[in-house]
């Protein structure tokens, strides 16, 4: 899987989750890939202070990432550079 493929598989994962998300008026957006084994998110609006975001980062993308890119070992969430 090239680099680009890999991204548009993480991107189709984010896009799946991402309802869920937004409807507790939260969101997702990929920060980057690196090694093609590591996928950095960040979590935005509501999922920033949500006391339960780092499981679901743990129990919902990290799981639905991995089944669109099964090479990904791990999903880590970079706090708000803002």
């Amino acid at each position: 899987m090239t680099k680009e493929e890999l991204k548009l598989n993480i991107e189709k994962a984010l896009d799946e989750i991402r309802p869920f998300l937004q409807s507790d008026g939260g969101d997702i957006s990929l920060v980057s890939i690196e090694d093609g084994k590591f996928v950095k998110v960040q979590l935005e609006g509501a999922c920033t202070s949500c006391s339960v975001n780092q499981m679901t980062l743990k129990s919902g993308v990290e799981m639905t990432i991995k089944k669109y890119a099964p090479q990904i070992e791990q999903v880590i969430s970079i706090d708000n550079l803002a």
